[in-house]
């Protein structure tokens, strides 16, 4: 059964919606981080950290994309984005699935990422498993 984490924009956070355009700039520049921490570490660190390459079904451009492993113990990750209402408001939020082919790397990746993603922008995440960690400043 596949699940889902959701990474939400809510009052206090950053933005408050990204586009699946959005989420690639930000996945890039995660890469783009890793690529240099190998560099100062004198170690091809971007390929382990990022292990993955942008795809997307013909049509669906507009609506998700996943990321394709790159080695056997990585296979896929999709992301989207879209909104819920909640009472009046309308949060808007990125879903990172993981489907039923995913591996336990997949897992733990998908994790790392939308802990990063969350606090780059001080949003709501509710995990894999349930549970929520905020990011975003609450009183």
């Amino acid at each position: 059964m596949s699940q889902s984490a959701y990474i939400k924009f809510v009052q206090g956070s950053a933005v408050d919606a990204l586009s699946l355009e959005d989420v690639k700039e930000r996945l890039g520049r995660y890469k783009e981080q890793t690529a240099l921490t190998g560099r100062q570490l004198e170690w091809d660190y971007a390929d382990a950290a990022f292990p993955y390459t942008f795809e997307a079904k013909p049509g669906e451009e507009d609506r998700w994309f996943y990321l394709k492993g790159t080695t056997p113990q990585y296979r896929y990750i999709l992301f989207g984005v879209g909104s819920e209402t909640n009472g009046d408001a309308s949060v808007s939020h990125v879903q990172v699935t993981l489907p039923d082919a995913a591996t336990h790397g997949d897992k733990a990746k998908a994790n790392e990422l939308c802990k990063y993603m969350a606090k780059q922008l001080k949003a709501e995440l509710r995990l894999f498993n349930g549970r929520t960690i905020y990011f975003n400043p609450r009183k």
